[in-house]
């Protein structure tokens, strides 16, 4: 008889150590949760960026967004910049939250590329500003709680995430939601795991005592001290799709906080790899992002202090403003583990896989598979196939998460540094052609392809300058004046909306001013 899951004990803390209890507590009052952190032991705290459904994950909390924020530092984010990635000359594209607003439209997203292809000359920005009212907001550094509805499709409760202090979020969920709850807290270092036939048999701490658990959650982060070293799962690397290995990583403090207080995350291409900007309430954290097949610590490091004082900046820093910033490089481990819920242990965050910071997807995934999780142990009991079946599914969400992230590199066409010749020439599609790449080709190749099948392609594809309407399709099938004139008129829709909304941006409070009245309560 497979006994039911009344106990779970959470090993490592940090933001999906304590996302995973909150989880826990939230959703199964009545069971007994652990959380087992050791003091020893430091947190990465780098995970800053989060994505619009880590919204709805505080949702399913219950949080209250003005405390959690101001505890946390936190501002709002509606969109990932990206500058660069395509080639070395400065160009930028967007990735906003939300659902376009195509209202009004022929065909949806359709019809801008429609509009590229009967004028060329249409800059790849404009894509996003025909479908996103959000984009007058943030690419004027503004926001609004759309209370009147002037912004058509966008909805802040919904379209808008959070930058943050990941470290002072692990503690705020600790402190404010989980031990209030009942979560248990141990303040202990495993020094030895006891398997047995069924998985870990205990735990033993650096204090003597021995933890016994039906379930256990692995939050080791890199060090995977259940799912890896105690239960020697497969781990599978995706460094030869996805080579960035390393991360210098530093806060910087504000110069000019009303300007530089971004509502977006920025990622700056640089030589070998590319820079995160994320402006949290006090301060600014970054990062370079590099591998180091390609560059040395050292050079990588005085990469990341040239851009540090270059334009990239909004504030660019003088060489003595950023010789006194203190940085850390920190080694990942790209790649995840086949199975990783293994017995009576299942690996949350970092110790479950990961993929490269691009596209803020490390906090993502551990939402994500905590929701998949918590609809498991609603079940009186967990099978095999339960598992295997998550197995599947999380492990197919990892090479989906790591296929997207390589197309910001597979569409790049730069050549300006070995590291980005060698891209160039990079395989892309290590295990052949899956669901996400044959939807890819569909999109690209087939004319009246639905570009929307995959969230993200249009965004990534378009700021890449691939147009899934090229001027060939168009003259073969769109060439009549009947069509012409719709689209023509279409066209004009979209300049109308584009004028309102920018106008309604303009009588907007700025990003700083709300959240200094709002959220934190400053004259």
């Amino acid at each position: 008889m497979i006994k039911p899951t009344n106990k779970v004990v959470v090993v490592g803390g940090g933001s999906s150590g304590w996302m995973s209890a909150a989880a826990l507590i939230r959703t199964f009052p009545e069971k007994d949760i652990v959380v087992i952190e050791s003091p020893d032991v430091p947190t990465v705290g780098v995970g800053e960026s989060t994505l619009g459904q880590f919204k709805t994950f505080c949702n399913f909390l219950e949080i209250e967004e003005e405390d959690f924020m101001k505890f946390t530092d936190a501002s709002y984010k509606m969109s990932i910049k990206f500058t660069n990635f395509f080639a070395n000359d400065s160009s930028s594209f967007h990735y906003p939250f939300g659902i376009p607003f195509t209202k009004n439209t022929l065909n949806g997203l359709d019809d801008w590329f429609v509009k590229k292809a009967m004028f060329p000359e249409t800059p790849i920005s404009d894509f996003v500003h025909c479908y996103f009212p959000s984009a007058a907001l943030f690419e004027r550094n503004k926001f609004s709680e759309n209370l009147d509805g002037k912004f058509e499709s966008f909805n802040p409760k919904t379209d808008v995430a959070y930058h943050f202090d990941a470290i002072k979020f692990a503690l705020w969920l600790r402190d404010r939601y989980c031990k209030p709850r009942g979560v248990k807290h141990i303040q202990a270092t495993v020094t030895d795991i006891k398997v047995g036939e069924n998985g870990i048999e205990k735990l033993v701490l650096n204090t003597g005592d021995e933890i016994r658990s039906d379930l256990f959650i692995d939050c080791t982060g890199f060090r995977s001290l259940l799912i890896g070293d105690a239960l020697k799962q497969e781990f599978f690397s995706y460094g030869d799709v996805l080579p960035n290995n390393r991360a210098w990583a530093a806060q910087v403090p504000y110069k000019n906080k009303s300007i530089e207080l971004e509502a977006y995350t920025h990622c700056t291409a640089i030589e070998n790899g590319w820079v995160w900007n994320t402006p949290v309430w006090t301060r600014i954290g970054t990062g370079y992002v590099y591998s180091d097949k390609f560059v040395d610590p050292e050079t990588a490091l005085e990469e990341f202090k040239r851009h540090l004082m270059s334009d990239k900046m909004v504030c660019p820093r003088t060489r003595e403003e950023v010789e006194s910033l203190k940085f850390r490089d920190i080694s990942m481990r790209v790649g995840a583990y086949k199975n990783t819920f293994v017995k009576n242990v299942v690996a949350i965050g970092l110790s479950a896989g990961f993929i490269e910071p691009l596209e803020s997807n490390g906090l993502f995934t551990v939402h994500e598979f905590l929701y998949n999780l918590l609809k498991l142990l609603q079940r009186p009991a967990i099978t095999q196939l339960d598992k295997e079946l998550y197995n599947i599914h999380t492990f197919r969400m990892w090479k989906s998460f790591a296929d997207f992230v390589a197309l910001h590199y597979g569409f790049s066409t730069r050549d300006d540094t070995p590291y980005w010749k060698a891209n160039l020439n990079r395989s892309h599609c290590k295990d052949g052609p899956d669901i996400f790449h044959e939807t890819l080709i569909r999109s690209m190749f087939n004319t009246h392809s639905n570009p929307g099948m995959i969230d993200g392609i249009n965004w990534i594809a378009v700021g890449m300058h691939h147009f899934f309407y090229d001027k060939i399709n168009f003259d073969k099938s769109m060439m009549n004046a009947e069509n012409i004139g719709k689209y023509k008129r279409t066209f004009r829709i979209f300049e109308d909306k584009k004028e309102r909304w920018r106008k309604f941006a303009d009588d907007a409070p700025s990003l700083y001013e709300y959240q200094k009245q709002k959220i934190y309560n400053e004259e």
